[in-house]
C-alpha cells in the first residue's frame, strides 16, 4: 500500500483528496498546522495526522520519511501573500525547500507533486493566446514570484517531480463578489472547478507518465471567455445587476490557457462551465432555502 505525504492536508482540496486516495486504497499523511480541524480526517481509516509549520524544516523531515509521493499543497495564497513578502517567501519557498531536503534525506526516491500557479505567467494580454506550459514567466505578484523560486528549487533538485500550474479555482457557493474581480472587464479568463482541480492531483499521483512532466490545469475550451462575460452569467444567476461590478483597472494573471496535454495525462477536465452555473444555481436556491 503506497504512502501519500500531503501537505495542507487539512485545507478543503486537501482533504478531498485524502478520502479519495484512502478510498483508493492509498495510506495518507496528513501534514498542516496544529489549530486547524482535523477531526473529519481522523475519523477515516489509513490516514495518520501530522501537526506542524511547513517552514520547521526537522517537522517537515520527519513527515516526509517513509511517502512514497508527496503531494506539497501547503502555501500562502493571494490576497495573504501579498501583504508580506518575507512570510510568503518563508512559507512558499523555504517550506518547499524543506519538503525537497526531506525527500533528500529520505533517499530521494519519492516523486513530488507541487501546486503551482499560472500567476507564474503575470501579465499576457498582448500575447496571442492560448498560453502554454514553456511561455515566458514574468509574474506581477509575490504570490507569482514565490511560486517561480519554488518550481526552480524542484527542477534543481533531481528529485522525481510534476508541477501543476494551477488557474484560478472556482467553487459552487454563495459567496460575496470579489470587489474587485481579479481581471479588467476584457481580459481572457479561463478558470476551473474546484473539483476538476482535486481530479488532476488525484491523477498526478496515480499516473506514472506525470513524473517530469510540467501542466497547467485550467477549465478547458468552454471556461474560455472574457472578464465581463463571467461576471454576467454568475451575477444573472445572484439576481445582481451588471452595474454593480467592479473589475480590475490594470491587467493581472489571467488568460486562456493551452490544457491539451493535461487533459491528456490527467482526464480531469469534467465540469464544462455550463455544467458549474448549474450547480451554482443549485447552491445558491439550496442556501437561500
Amino acid at each position: 500500500m503506497k504512502r501519500v505525504l500531503i501537505t495542507g492536508g487539512a485545507g478543503s482540496i486537501g482533504s478531498e483528496l485524502t478520502r479519495k486516495l484512502v478510498e483508493r486504497g492509498f495510506q495518507v499523511r496528513v501534514f498542516d498546522l496544529p489549530f486547524l480541524d482535523f477531526s473529519a480526517l481522523e475519523a477515516l481509516e489509513n490516514v495518520e495526522i501530522v501537526k506542524g509549520d511547513i517552514t520547521d524544516a526537522a517537522t517537515v523531515a520527519a513527515a516526509v520519511d517513509g511517502a512514497d509521493l508527496v503531494l506539497h499543497l501547503a502555501a500562502l495564497l493571494p490576497l495573504a501573500s501579498e501583504r508580506d513578502r518575507e512570510k510568503t517567501f518563508a512559507v512558499n519557498v523555504g517550506g518547499t525547500a524543506n519538503v525537497v531536503e526531506g525527500i533528500k534525506a529520505a533517499g530521494g526516491g519519492a516523486r513530488l507533486v507541487f501546486s503551482s500557479t499560472v500567476a507564474t505567467y503575470g501579465n499576457t494580454m498582448d500575447d496571442e493566446p492560448p498560453v502554454g506550459v514553456d511561455h515566458r514567466q514574468k509574474p506581477v505578484d509575490i504570490y507569482g514570484e514565490s511560486k517561480i523560486a519554488a518550481e526552480r528549487l524542484i527542477l534543481e533538485a533531481g528529485i522525481p517531480y510534476t508541477i501543476l500550474r494551477i488557474s484560478g479555482v472556482v467553487i459552487p457557493a454563495l459567496l460575496d463578489p470579489p470587489d474587485p474581480w481579479p481581471f479588467m472587464r476584457e481580459q481572457r479568463m479561463e478558470f476551473v472547478a474546484r473539483a476538476d482541480v482535486v481530479s488532476a492531483l488525484l491523477a498526478a499521483v496515480q499516473t506514472e507518465e506525470a513524473a517530469g512532466k510540467i501542466l497547467i490545469i485550467a477549465g478547458g475550451a468552454s471556461w474560455q471567455m472574457l472578464g465581463y462575460q463571467y461576471v454576467e452569467k454568475v451575477f444573472e444567476l445572484l439576481d445582481v445587476p451588471m452595474e454593480e461590478a467592479s473589475f480590475r483597472q490594470t491587467p493581472w494573471w489571467s488568460d486562456w490557457y493551452d490544457t491539451t496535454e493535461a487533459q491528456a495525462l490527467l482526464n480531469y477536465q469534467h465540469t464544462s462551465f455550463p455544467e458549474f452555473l448549474e450547480q451554482l444555481d443549485q447552491a445558491i436556491l439550496e442556501a437561500l432555502g
